[in-house]
């Protein structure tokens, strides 16, 4: 039956759609499609997933799903022996010799419609046995541990990451500066504290979903809600085998990232079911429930540390133990733990620093790429140090921190000189903002008020040379085409990016559109969309192709006006002359050039500009010391604060106001910057008050929106103060670096700064709850 000569028959699952049927010869039953593109045909998969957290897999029989009516395909381990990864190469698509956590892929199904694969993976049966697992990333990080990863000797990794064979230890960051043991003898005061921030989900509004399908040529087309297309093309391309130039990634707009959007996830597993059907698209769309705990969640943290001052309030040491519990795979987990070692001081100034970082295997869910990227968590804990330290020495908290924090040309831990900073003024900013220092009452008896202020500093946490590209294109109504391989996923980035251009090539903003969707075939090349980079290298590779193609602008007409480029500028969409006050429309010159005298020929042509951008400087660090000249690009600081009250009789937290202060180096857009701020601290306050994924031997016990809470418009503060600070970066287009991710970095230790400064109780870690808040001042007797 040909295309032409299907009919449209309602959708035997009861949606409202109709779809399109194509007959299928070997069954007679009706295969409905969601979208045309996609092609006839559409199978939708479904996954069998690991009900153990740690265990054998013995046997799988799924001679039963694979006769089921409907059931184009049942695909196993077996059909898929190569690892993925981007950092670490450490995962199979579907488990093999054994699973690793509750959730890992076992089989799945391809039938045509979701319903018969949903039934079909009733139909297969698998026999494991249980073996021990690990839960505590401490305990696995010890030599009792049972090994999860027997193998990981021969895994693939890149020359920056440490795994520890024959461990746990999937990274080992160590930083070693000055002397630590020596220096404590040196302290007028030493602190201790041990924090424990667990895992969090992404909760993004968009679920996974990719459709996929292998043409009879041998190459492949993916459709996925991606933060990193061309990192997928490439992963995907080695895991199975073929030419990166054979896969195509086709990323529309992104409906939530936050990081679990980023490198391989899901994505890969209807790669691999297609690759069994040939000429046929694959669908697999995750549930909210398996959004919660099969794909990537935020590592959970263990952190030890030891800090302390000299008499006149100096920082003199730091020892900064982090146990990040990676999950049964670190693949993208493990530069998490680089990250977190190359800022584990937060930004301060410490002589002599002691830092183990370690991602640790469990038998948890997978942890990746997070808003934040490991620093929310480490920052919980080095800024309620700090404010200890200060509380012990007598020391005003922010007076301590203007004392202490990073300054330009300081020698931070890695031995790398800080460049100018703003950190001192968001400090400032940001106390001013909620009245530090003025004594502020509780609005009522059954109240308690406090104040706390916490300081952040992160690094784009990325590979040395990872680059951006673009492209620039003019159409006959002058109009011009930016093309980019950087995501969408709500941050802005095609506005600041549409601004860059306008700016170089001298054009109004309106006259610039930006192409999507990313299309791995035809856009240029990006990193990934991640580390909060865009605004930065992706900003510098649009600036450079939108500067190739004033320069070609500039040429043609100096050229045909017999005249100096030094003369000539681009002013709204026209090339004008400063000395002759000739002007041309750039919509004239823009595609069909220019005439000769006399029109005998013509030059000029359609003007393409082109431009890249990736950072030559960064070294590598010393494994020993974690030392080296440049250990990243540059850092983004901020400060937030908070004025609160505690309802002694619920616990309840009402923020009066609350402030965030950051160093942008410069806002492009200073109300994307704005709404990056507020929605960060958003983030951040739900991260400090409501999530936590609730994990028992593995398995999730919330993963539902009925009782994983996440902050709404209700819980927004009524006053939340932002400033910008401009520092000018470097390197950046027009001194610019990112604050995507930094604004939710210091909010959980700014609010525990506050809870203590209102109750005198540190809590060992968010969320800080009302009932856990009540329950702690029952117990400390703050309440009857």
């Amino acid at each position: 039956m040909t295309l032409a000569e299907t009919k449209k028959l309602p959708s035997p699952v009861g949606e409202s759609k109709t779809r399109l049927d194509v007959i299928e010869k070997v069954t007679g039953a009706a295969v409905y499609t969601d979208d045309i593109p996609f092609g006839p045909g559409l199978l939708h998969a479904r996954v069998k997933r690991s009900p153990h957290a740690h265990a054998k897999i013995l046997k799988i029989d799924y001679s039963k799903a694979e006769a089921l009516p409907g059931v184009k395909v049942v695909v196993t381990g077996e059909d898929f022996p190569k690892r993925i990864g981007l950092y670490l190469v450490d995962k199979h698509i579907f488990a093999r010799d054994r699973v690793r956590f509750i959730g890992e892929p076992v089989a799945a199904v391809a039938a045509i419609n979701a319903d018969i694969a949903e039934k079909a993976l009733d139909l297969i049966e698998v026999e494991y046995e249980p073996l021990e697992a690990v839960f505590d990333p401490v305990y696995g990080a010890s030599p009792e541990a049972p090994l999860l990863h027997p193998d990981m000797a021969d895994y693939d990794v890149p020359n920056y990451i440490f795994p520890q064979a024959g461990t746990n230890i999937a990274n080992h960051f160590k930083i070693r500066k000055g002397d630590v043991e020596r220096a404590w003898e040196q302290c007028a005061a030493v602190v201790e504290s041990e924090f424990y921030i667990p895992h969090v989900q992404h909760v993004p509004i968009e679920p996974h979903v990719a459709v996929a399908r292998w043409d009879d040529d041998g190459t492949l087309t993916l459709w996925a809600a991606s933060q990193s297309p061309f990192a997928q093309r490439n992963l995907i391309a080695k895991s199975f085998g073929v030419s990166q130039s054979d896969v195509r990634v086709i990323a529309p707009l992104v409906g939530g990232g936050f990081g679990c959007k980023a490198g391989v996830t899901m994505e890969a597993l209807p790669v691999a079911i297609a690759s069994k059907v040939k000429g046929r698209a694959v669908k697999l769309t995750l549930t909210r429930e398996e959004e919660f705990f099969t794909n990537f969640v935020r590592q959970a943290l263990v952190i030890k540390l030891k800090m302390g001052c000299d008499a006149d309030g100096n920082l003199v040491a730091l020892k900064n133990t982090m146990y990040w519990d990676g999950g049964a795979s670190t693949e993208y987990g493990v530069n998490i733990t680089r990250a977190g070692g190359y800022n584990s001081t937060g930004p301060y100034f410490f002589p002599n620093v002691h830092t183990d970082s370690l991602c640790v295997y469990t038998n948890h869910p997978i942890g990746g790429a997070y808003r934040g990227f490991g620093m929310s968590e480490l920052h919980t804990g080095i800024e309620q140090t700090i404010d200890m330290l200060a509380e012990k020495m007598g020391i005003d908290a922010v007076d301590f921190r203007l004392k202490n924090c990073v300054k330009g040309g300081d020698i931070i831990l890695t031995g790398m000189t800080m460049h100018p900073t703003g950190l001192n003024q968001c400090i400032e900013k940001a106390a001013k903002a909620i009245e530090w220092g003025k004594e502020a009452k509780p609005s009522s008896p059954n109240k308690l008020r406090g104040k706390g202020i916490a300081l952040m500093w992160k690094a784009p946490s990325m590979p040395p040379n990872a680059g951006s590209s673009a492209e620039v294109k003019f159409s006959e109504d002058g109009t011009v085409t930016v093309s980019l391989g950087g995501q969408e996923i709500g941050q802005g980035a095609f506005t600041v990016m549409a601004q860059m251009a306008a700016g170089v090539l001298g054009i109004p903003y309106e006259s610039v559109r930006v192409r999507g969707p990313l299309d791995t075939r035809y856009s240029p090349y990006e990193w990934q969309t991640v580390a909060s980079r865009l605004t930065w290298s992706m900003g510098n590779a649009v600036v450079a192709a939108a500067q190739d193609a004033r320069d070609q602008l500039l040429d043609l007409a100096a050229d045909h006006w017999d005249e100096e480029v030094e003369d000539l500028d681009i002013v709204n969409g026209k090339v004008i002359s400063y000395k002759s006050e000739q002007e041309m429309s750039v919509k004239d010159i823009g595609i069909y050039g220019l005439p000769n005298e006399n029109f005998e020929g013509w030059k000029g042509g359609p003007i393409v500009g082109r431009g890249s951008f990736m950072p030559t400087y960064v070294t590598n660090l010393d494994f020993e010391t974690g030392q080296g000249d440049r250990a990243v690009v540059h850092y983004t600081t901020g400060a937030q604060a908070f004025d609160i009250e505690i309802d002694k009789e619920t616990g309840r937290i009402e923020v009066l106001k609350s402030a965030s202060a950051f160093d942008v180096g410069r806002a492009i857009n200073p109300e994307l910057v704005r709404a990056q701020i507020e929605g960060g601290f958003i983030q951040g306050y739900s991260s400090a008050v409501y999530e936590q994924m609730l994990l028992k031997e593995g398995a999730m016990l919330n993963p539902s929106f009925v009782d994983y809470r996440i902050a709404t418009a209700v819980d927004i503060p009524i006053e939340h103060h932002v400033d910008i600070i401009e520092v000018p970066q470097d390197d950046g287009p027009w001194g610019a670096r990112g604050i995507g991710e930094h604004p939710m970095v210091p909010t959980i230790a700014a609010l525990a700064n506050a809870i203590y400064d209102a109750t005198g109780l540190r809590l060992e870690g968010p969320p800080f709850t009302a009932e856990k808040l009540y329950l702690a001042m029952l117990d400390a007797g703050l309440v009857e």
